[in-house]
C-alpha cells in the first residue's frame, strides 16, 4: 500500500498524546523521519523489483504477491499493538527496537539466498514498521504542543511525501544497476543514522502501566494470515479448493476469537469495540477497506504489467507511479482546507467516484502503447479522486467517535488501509499468475473490480455521514 496516503490516517493518533516541551526539535523531528522512511519507502519499492525477484529465486509468478504480503500482514495486524507498546514501555525505547529489528531484517532479505528466508526476513521487516511506525508519531505528539505539533507532523507527512514519490523509481534504478538486492541494502544507513540521532537527542516518554492485548494481537495476526494464505492459494490457482475453503474458515473462526477477546478485555482492548456504536465510524471503516484495497491492487498490478507485458524497465515503471505521488501531494491540501468548510461526506463521496473513474479509463490501458494516451490519464484521475479524499477521512474518522476514542480510532483507520492492501495484493495473484500474452486483459478485469469497489466506498460515505 501507498504509505503517503495512510499518512494522513496515522496523523491523527498524536492528537491523544499530552503536549510537551522538546530540547531538540530540529533533531527530534529528524529522528522520526528517518525512522518512518524506511516503512515509508520500503511499502513500495518492491512494488517494481517483483519480476526481477522472481527470476532470481527461479519463484513461481503465484508466490509473489506473498513478497508484499509477508510484510503487510504484520504491519496492518500488530499497528494499534505497536502504538501500545510504545505508551508502555517508552516511546523513543520501542522506536530504537523497531529500527532495529527493521534493519536485522533488511539484511535477512538482502542475503536470503531463497523465497522462504526472504518471506521470513520481509515479515520482520513488517513487525519493526509495526513497532516503529507509532511510536514515531507519538514522539511527535508529545514533544511538541499546539500549532508547532501541527508543522512537526506536517513536516513528517511531507517526508513521507517525498519517500512515497521516490521509492519506485529509486527502486526501479538499483533493480536496473546494481541489483534487487540492493533495496534492502539502502535501509542500513538509514536506520543507523536514525538510530544514532533517537538515541542522542530524542527524550524518552513516560511509561504508562496498563497490559498489553497480547492475544488479541496474536488472534489479528493468525486471522489476517489464515485469511491471507487462503485469498492467494485462490487466485493463483483460479480455483477453490479445500485448503482454500479450510484457510477461509479458519481465518472468520479466528476473526471471531478475536471480537470476543476484545469484547471481554472492553476498554483495555486492542480494539475496543464502543468504536463501532458510531454509524459513521462502521461506515468510514468500510470505505476505506474497499477505496484502499483498490489503490492497493493498482500499485502492484501496473507496474507488473509495463515490465511483464510492456518490456518496461524497472525505473521506468517506476517513473510511471511518480505523477501519481505528485498529485496527492499537491492536491490533499487543498481538499483538506475545502472539507474544513464543507464536512467530510461530500469530499468523500466525489473522491471514490472520481477514483472509479481512474480505474474505468485504465481499461483501456496497453502496456504497448504510449503511456502518455494509454495508462497516464487513468493514473491522474485516480490520483485526482485519492486526494479528494486522503484529508477529509482524517477529519470524519476523528468526529465519528467521542474524544477518549479518536487515536485508537485513527489507529484502527490506518490498518484497515493497509488491510485492504494486504487482501487486494493476495486477489492480485490471480493476475500475476497468468502468462505474459494474457496479462493485459486480466489486468483490465481488475481494474473494472477496483473501479465497482472504489464506487461503492463513495455510496457508503453519502449514505452513513451526515449532511
Amino acid at each position: 500500500m501507498n504509505p503517503l496516503l495512510s499518512a494522513a490516517c496515522d496523523r491523527s493518533r498524536t492528537e491523544r498524546r499530552s503536549a510537551g516541551s522538546v530540547t531538540h526539535p530540529g533533531w527530534t523531528i529528524t529522528a522520526t523521519m528517518l525512522a518512518s522512511s524506511l516503512a515509508f519507502i520500503d511499502g513500495s519499492v518492491t512494488n517494481v523489483a517483483l519480476h526481477a525477484i522472481g527470476k532470481d529465486l527461479s519463484s513461481d509468478a503465484d508466490n509473489l504477491p506473498w513478497i508484499i504480503n509477508a510484510y503487510l500482514l504484520p504491519l496492518s495486524a500488530l499497528l494499534l499493538f505497536g502504538g501500545a507498546s510504545g505508551d508502555h514501555f517508552g516511546r523513543r525505547r520501542m522506536l530504537i527496537a523497531g529500527i532495529v529489528v527493521f534493519a536485522i531484517a533488511s539484511i535477512g532479505c538482502a542475503l536470503a539466498p531463497d523465497l522462504g528466508v526472504l518471506l521470513a526476513s520481509r515479515a520482520l521487516q513488517g513487525i519493526g514498521a509495526a513497532i516503529l511506525m507509532p511510536s514515531s508519531l507519538g514522539i511527535l505528539g508529545s514533544s511538541f504542543e499546539g500549532e508547532t505539533r501541527g508543522r512537526a507532523v506536517g513536516t513528517w507527512a511531507a517526508a513521507g511525501a517525498i519517500a512515497s514519490a521516490v521509492g519506485p523509481p529509486l527502486g526501479g534504478w538499483l533493480v536496473d544497476a546494481v541489483g534487487w538486492r540492493a533495496i534492502f541494502y539502502l535501509n542500513l544507513p538509514v536506520a543507523v543514522a536514525a538510530i544514532l540521532v533517537a538515541w542522542r537527542y530524542v527524550s524518552e516518554s513516560e511509561a504508562e502501566q496498563h497490559p498489553l492485548d497480547w492475544p488479541g494481537a496474536l488472534l489479528a495476526t493468525a486471522a489476517l494470515g489464515s485469511l491471507t494464505w487462503a485469498l492467494t492459494l485462490w487466485s493463483s490457482r483460479h480455483a477453490a479448493s479445500r485448503e482454500t475453503l479450510g484457510g477461509l474458515g479458519g481465518g472468520i473462526a479466528l476473526l471471531l476469537l478475536f471480537v470476543w477477546n476484545e469484547r471481554r478485555r472492553g476498554e483495555r482492548a486492542m480494539m475496543p469495540l464502543a468504536l463501532f456504536a458510531s454509524r459513521p465510524f462502521v461506515g468510514l471503516t468500510l470505505l476505506t477497506l474497499m477505496l484502499y484495497g483498490a489503490l492497493g491492487g493498482l500499485l502492484v498490478l501496473l507496474p507488473y504489467l509495463l515490465i511483464v507485458g510492456g518490456g518496461y524497465s524497472p525505473t521506468q515503471a517506476g517513473l510511471a507511479l511518480l505523477p501519481f505521488s505528485i498529485v496527492i501531494g499537491t492536491v490533499s491540501r487543498i481538499a483538506g482546507r475545502l472539507s474544513e468548510r464543507i464536512g467530510p461526506r461530500w469530499p468523500l463521496t466525489i473522491g471514490p467516484i472520481l477514483t472509479a473513474a481512474g480505474f474505468a479509463l485504465l481499461v483501456r490501458a496497453d502496456p504497448q502503447a504510449s503511456y502518455w494516451t494509454s495508462v497516464l490519464p487513468g493514473i491522474a484521475v485516480i490520483a485526482l479522486g485519492m486526494a479528494g479524499a486522503v484529508a477529509p477521512l482524517t477529519t470524519a474518522v476523528l468526529s465519528s467517535v467521542d474524544d477518549r476514542h479518536t487515536g485508537t480510532a485513527s489507529g484502527f483507520n490506518s490498518a484497515i488501509a493497509r488491510t485492504g492492501g494486504l487482501i487486494a495484493t493476495a486477489l492480485a495473484g490471480a493476475v500475476i499468475a497468468v502468462p505474459a500474452a494474457e496479462i493485459a486483459s486480466g489486468f483490465h478485469i481488475a481494474a473494472i473490480v477496483a473501479a465497482a469497489f472504489a464506487a461503492s466506498a463513495g455510496i457508503i460515505a453519502f449514505m452513513t455521514l451526515q449532511r
